[in-house]
């Protein structure tokens, strides 16, 4: 049996529902597979990115389970204590 979904057609936006996640591993050189609409952490620590636009800036004492509302293109190894970070899309 197909599955309901009301909303298929709709075009997603950010301040859509969340629809896809995937892990994220650090690293200083390759960029996310998708630019991220949010990140969260399963334990907390800091987290260092790209944002899409380019800017870096390392995000201190994130606490797990909270959704942070973040475009990131990559999460960088250097600065980042966190190791399950996801990606929200």
């Amino acid at each position: 049996m197909t599955i309901l979904d009301t909303f298929g057609d709709f075009t997603p936006g950010l301040s859509s529902p969340i629809c896809g996640v995937f892990d994220i591993v650090s690293d200083d050189v390759v960029d996310l597979p998708n630019v991220t609409r949010a990140i969260v952490l399963e334990s907390g620590g800091d987290v260092s990115v790209v944002l899409k636009n380019g800017d870096a800036i390392t995000l201190p004492a994130l606490t797990a389970g909270v959704i942070y509302p973040v475009r990131v293109s990559r999460v960088l190894d250097k600065g980042t204590t966190e190791t399950g970070l996801k990606g929200l899309i």
